[in-house]
């Protein structure tokens, strides 16, 4: 299922982060999920919050720059290999992961994955035939 992501570019300094959150609590947003990647002088902070269009406007309002673009969320078995047969779909037909985080639950036995690949509407097209011949 295509999701849209929050992407916030924090400077890498004590307190930015938690700023950031700080924000979309007062805001009263609930993050579902989150991954943070850094370099020495900024990092990505990848959220998916309860509601985008509030959240960004929260965020640039205390001045942080935000990006909102578009996300595949996918199940995949929670078992060796799950994660890798899904990829495979992609690399065969030439498409590039640009950036995926994963979390579990230990209610299933599938793992929940966010991943944006360079031709999200291929990506897409490629999983909705493939869920059409399953069915």
């Amino acid at each position: 299922m295509a999701v849209k992501q929050v992407s916030i570019f924090v400077e890498n300094k004590e307190g930015r982060i938690k700023k950031a959150i700080d924000t979309l609590a007062k805001e009263n947003i609930n993050i579902r999920a989150l991954s943070i990647a850094d370099t020495t002088k900024y990092g990505i902070l990848r959220l998916i919050v309860s509601d985008n269009e509030k959240a960004i406007e929260a965020l640039e309002n205390d001045g942080f720059i935000v990006k909102e673009n578009e996300v595949l969320l996918l199940t995949v078995p929670d078992e060796p290999n799950g994660l890798n047969s899904t990829l495979a779909v992609f690399d065969e037909k030439g498409i590039n992961l640009e950036n995926l985080y994963a979390f579990v639950s230990n209610k299933t036995d599938e793992a929940l994955v966010v991943m944006r690949l360079e031709d999200m509407e291929k990506a897409v097209d490629i999983l909705e035939k493939k869920i059409s011949q399953k069915a």
